[in-house]
């Protein structure tokens, strides 16, 4: 049971999944980006917290809900 082999399949999993959420509509609109990149996000912070990177896991964690929370005050 190699680890990084785990990983590379964690992460083939969640590409494959991330590509479902994306939707291109009339006039080359894509939509669910940021929902796949979120998804990706996720799976890696997971992946830290399961190999006892607690400290960067919560990092990202903040980081990434500070990243997903700036569009919302830019607007108003």
């Amino acid at each position: 049971s190699d680890p990084s082999r785990v990983a590379a399949g964690v992460v083939t999993g969640i590409g494959f999944l991330g590509a479902g959420t994306i939707i291109r509509r009339d006039g080359g609109l894509l939509q669910g980006l940021t929902t796949a990149a979120s998804i990706w996000a996720v799976a890696a912070i997971g992946m830290a917290a399961a190999t006892g990177l607690y400290i960067l896991a919560v990092v990202a964690a903040a980081a990434m809900l500070a990243v997903l929370r700036l569009p919302h005050r830019l607007k108003g």
